[in-house]
């Protein structure tokens, strides 16, 4: 029982360590990780690569997989990239298990591991942000090294009562025959399988079956059966994640499982060779080394086997699982509301698709000098309304300065996207238009264009890292011209408007317009240049372009996200509706300073 209790606890102790430490180090990283993410992925081998790395850092397999789903569903990864990332993670996440071999199971760390746990504490209660994350890591270490040596003292009482001859002799065992090795093989499998279902941790089964070895109940073919097992045990997580989740993280998850049952299914065809060579080894290399270095290599070779071949992979897994949600699901993925900073990036591009593909139906019905269709416009409104919703669920605020700006300029772009697509809806380009007109509306049809190319290059932006510190990203001249451009016409605009008004109301006492003729033109005018101005101020902001922070509206908003970092989306958003220009008054132009 003392023995049960012992093994049970430090069991207890080296989860607990790992979730602590985990949270700590992912908090350290902050939105790094994801933008290392993003920028690693470039092909599914580097992703592989640095997905490993990424992993054996912050020691979490879960976090880099979860944040990788968010990536993809937001259209900041393809599915193939996010692929390679996941397979890297298999390989980093088998990092703690050396570090079990190597220094847990050999080395009483107690002693050290106590004053960690203080100062750790000490450090994440009183310290601020990275101190405090590191704190958590360093207090998570020292759990995970003291559940080491408790786990370690269990398994000595443990080994008393089970020897590795009460165990199945599995194949590759001297005097095993082939069809009763292969049956018990496959029972140490399926035990392994169990016992990282239960755990919720392949790690910690793992650090079980090294330590059980070390202390001489299990043997070296036996463990390496278990970590098979255990290996195949941690996709249960992700398979049940994924129940009611998106396509995506569904596909995700499958790639996962699959990855496992494949990379198990050579393992176990490879179990008799493999076996032999750990037995070769063991003369020269100590057992927990080798079942270290079988738990990565078995890893490393499902990868080396599935990488290759990413591109069919994909397609069997998009087989398997064909699409259900439209475009805009996809990329408003709830699953992304966990990290800030991938959702508003996905919503910022959905803003930019809308804003795109207003301007270009603004640009062909001014050409044609047809009205606008007005099934896009309360299509449009309804994806607008979508990402509003989206952006109200998100689970925390941005931390940093820049996430937060960010988060301020997509719901200022937003919200002028809203107002344009609400003019067109109103039938903002109905009506004939008179000589002074065309002028009008051709300066409005350049700047549309202006507009379309503007969303277009937001839309297909590939950098992450690049939108992760908007305050120090570069615009690229050609972008940074189109949007000066923009802002010129809606400056011409409200003036020429304005004198198109007193030149058409004076047009009716001679008789050459009628009221009710003068009043629709000097309206289509006025529309023609509102719908210029939020397609300036929504691609502003979009390119974090919005002029003078120091607006009142901006400045009160920035403000109160700082002062009270727990501050709701939804109230955000509210405050800004609220607090921007009446609709009235952006029939006028504002000048810059107080345009925002």
């Amino acid at each position: 029982m003392t023995t049960l209790i012992a093994v049970l606890g430090g069991v207890g102790l080296f989860l607990l360590g790992m979730s602590v430490m985990t949270d700590g180090l992912k908090a350290m990283a902050g939105s790094a990780l994801r933008a290392v993410l993003g920028k690693a992925a470039a092909t599914p081998s580097s992703g592989a690569f640095w997905g490993a790395i990424i992993t054996l850092l912050v020691q979490s397999s879960s976090a880099v997989t979860m944040t990788t789903i968010g990536l993809v569903s937001a259209g900041l990864l393809t599915f193939t990239q996010g692929l390679g990332l996941v397979f890297g993670a298999n390989v980093g996440t088998t990092g703690t298990a050396w570090l079990v071999a190597l220094i847990g199971v050999r080395i009483s760390l107690a002693a050290y591991a106590l004053p960690m746990i203080f100062i750790g504490a000490l450090a994440k209660l009183l310290g601020k942000e990275r101190v405090a994350a590191a704190g958590g890591a360093l207090a998570g270490l020292a759990l995970v090294l003291y559940g080491l040596t408790i786990l370690q003292q269990g398994m000595g009482g443990l080994a008393e009562s089970i020897r590795p001859s009460d165990l199945p002799a599995v194949l590759g065992m001297p005097d095993v025959d082939w069809i009763a090795g292969s049956l018990n093989l496959a029972f140490l499998i399926a035990i392994g399988l169990a016992t990282t279902a239960l755990m919720q941790s392949s790690t910690a089964a793992t650090a079980v079956t090294i330590s059980a070895f070390y202390a001489g109940a299990v043997s070296l073919e036996q463990g390496a059966a278990l970590i098979i097992g255990q290996n195949i045990g941690t996709a249960t997580s992700s398979a049940m994640a994924a129940i009611g989740a998106s396509t995506t993280a569904k596909r995700l998850a499958l790639a996962y499982v699959l990855f496992k049952v494949i990379a198990a299914s050579i393992a176990f065809a490879a179990f008799p060779f493999t076996a032999a060579a750990m037995r070769s080894l063991a003369a020269s290399i100590d057992g927990t080394t080798l079942l270290a270095a079988y738990h990565t290599a078995y890893n490393v070779v499902g990868v080396a086997v599935l990488l290759p071949a990413a591109q069919w992979f994909t397609r069997v897994v998009e087989r398997i699982l064909p699409p259900k949600e439209t475009a805009l699901e996809r990329v408003l993925d709830p699953s992304a509301l966990v990290n800030p900073v991938i959702a508003v990036e996905a919503a910022r591009r959905v803003v930019a698709e809308v804003l795109k593909t207003t301007a270009a139906s603004v640009t062909a019905a001014l050409s044609a000098g047809a009205g606008h269709r007005a099934q896009y416009t309360a299509t449009a409104a309804a994806t607008l309304a979508k990402t509003r919703d989206f952006l109200s669920g998100l689970k925390e605020p941005p931390k940093t300065e820049a996430e937060r700006l960010r988060m301020t300029n997509t719901l200022h772009a937003l919200d002028h996207t809203s107002r344009l697509v609400e003019i067109l809806a109103e039938g903002g380009l109905a009506g004939q238009a008179a000589p002074d007109d065309l002028r009008i509306a051709a300066l409005c049809r350049r700047a549309m264009q202006a507009t379309q190319t503007i969303g277009a290059s937001i839309t297909v932006e590939s950098a992450f890292t690049e939108r992760v510190q908007p305050i120090n990203r570069t615009i690229s001249p050609g972008i940074d011209t189109l949007l000066a451009q923009l802002e010129r016409a809606a400056q011409e605009l409200d003036a020429m408007q304005r004198g198109h008004r007193a030149a058409t109301l004076a047009a009716v006492a001679p008789g050459k317009l009628t009221a009710a003729k003068a009043f629709a033109q000097i309206d289509a005018a006025r529309r023609l240049h509102r719908i210029t101005y939020h397609a300036w101020r929504s691609a502003a902001h979009l390119l974090d372009q919005s002029g003078n922070a120091a607006d009142t509206t901006e400045a009160r908003v920035n403000q109160a996200m700082h002062d009270n970092p727990d501050l709701p989306v939804s109230f955000v958003a509210e405050s800004l509706a609220s607090m921007s220009e009446p609709r009235e008054q952006a029939t006028s132009f504002m000048p810059r300073s107080r345009a925002k």
